[in-house]
């Protein structure tokens, strides 16, 4: 859908821009998503594979053991409880986290696509080995460098979708990283569904096929063009110029190009965006850079996403039953992506934020009740009302917390400290997802059903912070997230009056 005058809709002053919502563009930002695809297909797959008993009798013998011992009430949330298990899913984000400060540096100074390309071909060494493994060791070396293609993938993928899609659409675009995510552990379930028949060897191929993803990202490097903010970065203005007409679909793109220009010109005049980020005016960017994955990992979603087969198992589901209940999650995901993608730039990121909160509250307390009442005498009745609340919070979160955890981060951070507020979201959201891959069997073997609540009870306190904090992004140019602060009663107090370039105070209007 070509053609046509965009208006960038940031509500109180928003600057206005030539040019439409271009094919090119769509198809530019559709092909970059995809990197969602790596972290996607490994958050499915490891949780099917940890709970196939030819691999855990061939790498953690210990735990077929247990599943044994503590078959018993009492100790059968703990038939998991192996941080040997554990690690094995959880190294990954250790990984991701060291290596999104380097890609961090790497994106600045060489572009978004070759951190893109790094990130495939690291993924696809580690799909490699761990489909060829043959003790932990390997294993692990596979599962680390997995992580180093998550890291330069999440760093990269989300600051390039934001600097190609026009304001207007930014979300929505943006909106299909988390979207190929969610397909990514769909089709990662339904692999582990398909490779559990097998009579050997299932493992092997559904970590091997991890490697399809990988030449996917890999080939759409090569095939992506660069975006006009790196082009400028990198002093080649023409170039830029002439990509951003393109992506636009107008000749006329004087007003946008010069606030790009603006906008990098201030941050060449930045030589430590590290340093710079802790000032004064950065202190909303620094403080939602952290705050927003900490509370994405907090959510407990990745209980879901890592371990729902054998969560499923735990509470006592069988074997295929488990299994097909992550295909069902996996699915409800996946659609209800489909929900941010079309709300996000309608009605807004807070609206999105603030009704997925409350659905997932509501959900893990009803899950936890569920699961304390009837733990050990699970008839097939409990069981589809306790998957049932777990899709309803699947969904909630699939169209709130999941999608705008990305998008958020990355739409507000200005060019000079962009690469460094985008290695904070990576690593900040890869270091509690490391802590929740590690840890949560162990709590739930300690805390029982208890750990729902535990997190219902941070889905509260973040939901509250995003009610008090955070301003609506929606439609807001990139260069002009300086005006949105200033307009905020808590976070103007930060912000001088000229931080915003291009922007100006509504009550000037």
């Amino acid at each position: 859908m070509a053609g046509g005058a965009f208006v960038s809709e940031g509500g109180g002053g928003g600057r206005s821009y030539e040019g439409g919502v271009t094919p090119f563009v769509i198809i530019t930002c559709v092909v970059a998503a995809m990197g969602g695809l790596l972290f996607g297909y490994d958050l499915g797959i490891s949780g099917g594979v940890t709970s196939m008993d030819e691999f855990l009798t061939k790498f953690f013998p210990q735990v077929e053991r247990q599943k044994v011992e503590k078959g018993k009430l009492d100790t059968a949330y703990c038939k998991f409880d192996d941080q040997k298990l554990q690690l094995f899913t959880s190294s990954l984000y250790l990984a991701a986290l060291v290596a999104s400060f380097v890609a961090s540096v790497i994106t600045r100074k060489y572009g978004r696509k070759v951190s893109m390309f790094t990130g495939g071909l690291a993924f696809l060494i580690g799909a490699l080995i761990n489909a060829f493994a043959i003790n932990v060791a390997m294993l692990i070396i596979g599962r680390l460098l997995l992580g180093v293609g998550v890291g330069f993938a999440n760093q990269s993928t989300p600051v390039y979708l934001s600097e190609m899609a026009p304001a207007k659409i930014r979300g929505a675009l943006n909106i299909g990283f988390q979207m190929a995510i969610t397909v990514g552990i769909l089709v990662a379930n339904l692999i582990n569904y398909g490779t559990s028949k097998m009579a050997k060897n299932g493992w092997r191929v559904s970590l091997g096929l991890a490697a399809v993803t990988a030449v996917v990202m890999v080939i759409g490097s090569f095939v992506l063009p660069d975006t006009p903010n790196s082009m400028l970065e990198r002093g080649k203005h023409e170039e830029a110029k002439q990509m951003l007409k393109k992506i636009r679909g107008a000749e006329n793109v004087d007003h946008e190009f010069q606030d790009l220009c603006d906008a990098c010109d201030a941050a060449k005049k930045v030589e430590y965006p590290w340093k710079n980020i802790m000032k004064s005016k950065y202190r909303p960017v620094l403080i939602f850079c952290s705050a927003i994955p900490f509370f994405q990992q907090i959510t407990g979603i990745n209980v879901i996403m890592f371990y729902a087969p054998v969560l499923f198992k735990t509470l006592g589901f069988g074997d295929d039953a488990a299994l097909m209940s992550a295909v069902i999650t996996g699915v409800v995901n996946m659609l209800s992506t489909f929900v941010s993608i079309y709300a996000a730039d309608r009605y807004g990121r807070r609206l999105l934020f603030l009704e997925g909160g409350i659905q997932m509250f509501i959900c893990q307390l009803l899950v936890g009740s569920f699961i304390g009442a009837k733990f050990g005498t699970l008839t097939p009745a409990t069981a589809d009302w306790i998957l049932a609340f777990i899709c309803v919070y699947v969904a909630g979160f699939a169209w709130s917390w999941g999608p705008l955890g990305w998008l958020v981060p990355s739409e507000i951070c200005p060019l000079e400290i962009r690469p460094a507020g985008q290695a904070i979201n990576v690593s900040v959201n890869m270091f509690f997802t490391f802590l929740i891959g590690q840890f949560f069997l162990t709590m739930l073997c300690h805390m029982n059903f208890g750990l729902f609540y535990f997190f219902a009870s941070m889905v509260a306190i973040m939901t509250v912070f995003i009610y008090f904090l955070l301003p609506e992004t929606k439609g807001v140019p990139i260069e002009e997230m300086g005006r949105v602060w200033k307009q905020h009663w808590f976070w103007k107090k930060y912000i001088p009056d000229d931080a915003a370039i291009g922007g100006h105070d509504e009550n000037n209007d």
